[in-house]
């Protein structure tokens, strides 16, 4: 992280940058996290890809909404707790705001024909978005790993969309695989 920004610089380009992000961000968890990545690895170089991959697994295995999972971690890991606290307020402002005053309006929202085409363009940009996430990101998580890595991809792959597997035991999977690897390494490498 860029060490001549001043604490309180540091928050409120945390706080801006989140705002911003979330508040022009449509489409889900994917998405912010596609614009935090850019922003704060691409951009300010706050953090590097590995560390960002991380903490979307850790804030996809949690409970609650991605964006403001990793929302936290990030903050937590610029700033600690209080970039922790800058960064989730930046997240959660602009949906909060605008479902608020979406509620008011549902009645004319939901019949209206114009807002329904707007929001069927919008998931064809979601999907382009949500495609360069996966290029992207799962690009360099495969690029240069191990055969078991490829392995669990596909059969990641294979679970879902032919078998229809519940990505939490594809994640719960992933996650014990993840920890039982370096302890069977440590194992091989004693007995060597």
């Amino acid at each position: 992280m860029d060490e001549t920004l001043s604490r309180k610089g540091i928050l409120g380009k945390i706080f801006v940058s989140m705002l911003y992000i979330s508040a022009f961000t449509f489409g889900g968890g994917f998405v912010i996290v596609t614009f935090m990545r850019k922003k704060f690895v691409d951009e300010l170089h706050w953090i590097d890809e590995e560390e960002m991959l991380d903490m979307i697994a850790l804030a996809q295995s949690c409970p609650g909404a991605m964006a403001i999972n990793t929302a936290n971690l990030l903050g937590w890991r610029m700033a600690g707790f209080w970039g922790m606290l800058v960064s989730v307020l930046g997240t959660a402002i602009p949906p909060v705001t605008i479902i608020t005053i979406l509620s008011f309006f549902y009645d004319a929202f939901s019949a209206n024909p114009w807002v329904a085409l707007a929001l069927k363009g919008m998931q064809a940009g979601v999907a382009a978005v949500f495609l360069d996430v996966v290029f992207s990101m799962g690009g360099n998580l495969v690029k240069g790993k191990s055969l078991l890595n490829w392995c669990i991809l596909g059969a990641a792959f294979l679970a879902t969309f032919v078998f229809g597997v519940n990505v939490i035991y594809i994640i719960l999977g992933a996650a014990l695989l993840g920890a039982v690897r370096p302890l069977w390494q440590k194992r091989r490498e004693g007995a060597a």
